[in-house]
């Protein structure tokens, strides 16, 4: 049996650093009898040399062109284009949920005759997902909500958040988020903010609760709340108006009841406190959303966008949706070690639990697009 190809493609999404297999990864799948060829990049966190001793390097964005039995792994979606998809892909498509334009990003595999596994529904035996950049998307956007809640109060309202990079390691992202921090509370009279973590049991809550600690901030002003809280009592919550600060970490799989909205945080202005928003889960345009006015996508050049008609305080939100990116290193290397196992798999696919269920519910979702939709035009 010939060995399994794997193709790295190299990340399109601006900002994007992170990649789905680490150097470590591709030694180890190489090891064990894979081939893997992995695309030159100028963005991604890890050089092109870091690969070459284990892999074959080929031209970025060559992945159309490879021969179709070759599996063609990454993370983002796909550039928007429209000819069909004839090879296996395994990545975050962000459209089994009825996002917009979710027909237009499915159609597109069956219409080549290709096949989806997406990421996000990478499931074990016990439903659990075998590999998630929650963790670092948690710490990530805990950092920038409260970089923006220090800069608010040391800048006021005339500019908001500036853009951010990629940072190196972990640490220089906590060192410079702690100095921010210490400026605004010593501007609010020595008072750290409030934060509401909904979602807190989870990789996401957790991250994004260690990075909260790892910058000073005591842990009885972080309200920790999961189901047992949200399904306690109908929202909007007024504890997240209460709040300086919210960190949406939950992962959205039906309707819910929403969290809060416009008009209720407009209802009795003298209560808000609230006045930054991140939405680490970033369901902007799924049609349950529960953090309605969350409903455009923010970016790492420009983090934050401001809702009109609020002041004293203001209030912005953070929707960008691959914020582990801002640690690409660390992010990249923990997923890659995660998800190992199961693309250890792919070489009995067929048998594989993992890979069984992923391709069932690629045919599940495939089969509920519009009539005519997978007419997608010839590459």
């Amino acid at each position: 049996m010939a060995p399994v190809t794997l193709h790295l493609r190299s990340e399109t999404k601006p900002l994007e650093h992170r990649s789905a297999l680490s150097p470590d990864a591709v030694r180890k799948l190489v090891d064990n009898g894979f081939k893997v060829n992995v695309e030159r990049s100028p963005v991604r966190i890890f050089e092109d040399s870091d690969y070459e001793p284990f892999a074959t390097l080929v031209d970025e964005g060559s992945w159309p062109r490879a021969p179709t039995d070759h599996i063609i792994i990454g993370l983002k979606e796909l550039p928007e284009e429209d000819f069909p998809l004839k090879h296996t892909h395994i990545q975050f498509a962000h459209c089994f949920k009825g996002q917009g334009g979710w027909e237009k990003v499915l159609g597109r595999f069956p219409a080549g005759g290709g096949t989806l596994y997406d990421m996000e529904f990478l499931e074990d035996e016990n439903r659990r997902r075998v590999a998630a950049f929650g963790y670092h998307a948690g710490f990530a956007g805990a950092a920038l909500a409260l970089q923006d809640w220090a800069w608010q109060i040391n800048h006021g309202t005339d500019n908001s958040l500036p853009g951010k990079r990629a940072y190196n390691t972990e640490g220089d992202l906590v060192k410079e988020v702690k100095s921010d921090v210490a400026k605004g509370m010593a501007k609010n009279g020595g008072q750290a903010p409030q934060i509401l973590v909904i979602g807190a049991l989870g990789r996401c809550g957790r991250g994004a609760i260690d990075l909260s600690i790892a910058v000073g901030i005591p842990e009885s002003k972080i309200l920790r709340w999961d189901l047992a809280e949200t399904s306690a009592k109908a929202g909007p919550y007024p504890e997240i108006r209460e709040s300086d600060i919210f960190i949406n970490c939950i992962y959205l799989a039906k309707p819910i009841p929403k969290f809060v909205t416009v008009d209720f945080l407009k209802e009795d202005p003298s209560k808000r406190k609230l006045s930054v928003v991140c939405d680490v889960s970033c369901d902007t345009t799924n049609p349950h959303n529960p953090i309605p006015f969350c409903n455009k996508p923010t970016y790492f050049d420009k983090p934050t966008i401001a809702l009109p008609d609020f002041s004293d305080p203001p209030l912005s939100y953070i929707t960008i949706d691959h914020l582990p990116s801002l640690l690409p290193r660390e992010a990249s290397e923990a997923f890659s070690n995660a998800l190992l196992p199961s693309l250890l798999e792919l070489s009995n696919a067929s048998d594989a639990p993992v890979w069984q269920k992923a391709r069932l519910l690629f045919e599940e979702k495939v089969a509920t697009l519009p009539l005519g939709i997978t007419q997608a035009k010839s590459l």
